[in-house]
């Protein structure tokens, strides 16, 4: 399910990082750890009554300053405000209206998008030092104490107001297969040779994300939908900024409202790039059976074993991946993908009897016993099985604390070996004696 953007933005020293955390609970990620871009872009995941969405803190705008980022500063603010869906413009109101507040204010008009304009550090909650925002023609102003989280219930209420519910119903016959990966690694030509003749597109509708398209096909006479992140690079964001970090945002979404993920990656080079490690490994965190997807395979001769280990090496954290080398240039190996997606997906969906994971748990035991802590000994009840996609296990123990990471590894391994899992990842959950 695709997740609405919020983007923070206003002049400098307004509160708007420590707004940020006390939103996501300070569980903050780096959108791109290229130097002066991780300064001005962050993004976490925030929920409010029952809305998950995307929230992202933005550098101080301040045309008035000397620092040396400040150009990298606004072009970024601009890029968030542009993927948002919904803005906060944060002010202060101990200091009133600024010319950069009516500089931001401008900007923000400009984008059409819906605002919530926030006035901060009221800390006696003065809803009188508001009353001048209104000038800025941005509608109501919010008033918000950030530092003793007065009003913040209030803000959220607006945002979460301005989500659109743009899901098509027509969309959930779709099993969707999500192209993703740097660019310039060929998603393009591979969504080009996955429709060509032997595939038959009924029709292009909107998706559920903003400007991604799903383009609907058969496969084995199945309904699937490409979601296509590959003509999703504007041109605007190419110039003098990361294009990685730029289209993170966007993959995310993708990664989010896909049932399958094939993740690109260029085969004439010799090892993965930072940013292929980073799409992997948000796709293994989002639960996603996924295809490593080797493109180019045909620019130069090589020992397929040397790449698979160097695979192995730098994705180590999702030892299940499986991969297909290809080549969108000549067609070969292309027609094999959806029959790979297939099954990936299909051991993602699968739902095992209590009657076999308990065989196999009871084997794994036998083998190699669980931890135990001085004189208290590990007791493993039963495991059973309560969600697919992907398949997540409960195991019943006498304390969850004795169940240590390693050995929730042995169990994952063995559990993976025997069930043939490939190509998903699994999810184990510990529960002891009085856990709910």
């Amino acid at each position: 399910m695709y997740k609405p953007i919020v983007a923070v933005v206003g002049r400098p020293n307004v509160g708007k990082s420590t707004f940020f955390n006390k939103i996501c609970g300070k569980r903050i990620s780096i959108v791109d750890d290229t130097p002066g871009v991780t300064r001005d872009r962050i993004y976490a995941d925030a929920d409010w009554s029952g809305h998950n969405f995307v929230l992202i803190d933005t550098g101080g705008i301040d045309s008035t300053s000397d620092d040396k980022f400040q150009n990298d500063i606004r072009r970024q603010a601009k890029f968030a405000i542009d993927e948002a869906d919904v803005i906060v413009f944060m002010v202060d109101g101990r200091v009133g209206v600024t010319a950069n507040d009516e500089e931001v204010a401008a900007i923000l008009h400009r984008s059409k998008k819906p605002i919530v304009l926030v006035v901060n550090k009221l800390d006696k909650f003065e809803v009188e030092n508001t009353y001048d925002f209104y000038s800025l023609g941005l509608g109501q102003p919010y008033p918000l104490s950030v530092m003793q989280s007065k009003g913040i219930g209030d803000i959220l209420d607006a945002i979460v107001s301005n989500f659109k519910e743009e899901i098509d119903q027509a969309e959930s016959k779709y099993c969707k297969v999500a192209l993703v990966g740097r660019p310039n690694v060929g998603k393009s030509s591979l969504v080009n040779k996955l429709l060509g003749k032997d595939r038959v597109v009924v029709s292009e509708i909107e998706g559920t994300t903003r400007d991604s398209v799903l383009v609907p096909f058969k496969y084995n006479k199945k309904d699937y939908a490409l979601v296509d992140t590959a003509g999703l690079r504007r041109q605007r964001s190419v110039e003098k900024v990361s294009v990685e970090g730029y289209s993170v945002l966007r993959t995310m979404s993708a990664i989010d409202e896909a049932d399958i993920v094939l993740i690109v990656v260029d085969g004439s080079e010799d090892k993965l790039s930072e940013q292929d490690v980073r799409i992997a490994g948000y796709v293994h965190e989002a639960g996603k059976p996924s295809v490593i997807v080797v493109n180019k395979w045909d620019i130069k001769s090589k020992a397929k074993e040397n790449f698979e280990r160097q695979l192995e090496q730098d994705l180590s954290f999702m030892s299940y991946f499986q991969t297909i080398y290809v080549s969108a240039l000549t067609g070969q190996s292309v027609g094999q993908i959806m029959q790979l997606a297939e099954e990936v997906y299909q051991n993602s969906s699968r739902r095992i009897t209590t009657g076999l994971l308990n065989n196999i748990l009871h084997d794994a035991i036998l083998n190699f016993e669980p931890p135990s802590k001085g004189t208290i000994k590990t007791k493993i009840k039963y495991i059973t099985q309560t969600s697919v996609c992907p398949p997540t296990f409960v195991l019943f123990v006498n304390d969850a604390k004795l169940i240590n990471f390693s050995y929730r590894r042995y169990l994952e391994n063995r559990f993976r070996e025997r069930l043939e899992l490939r190509g998903t990842p699994i999810k184990f959950i510990i529960k002891g004696k009085g856990d709910e």
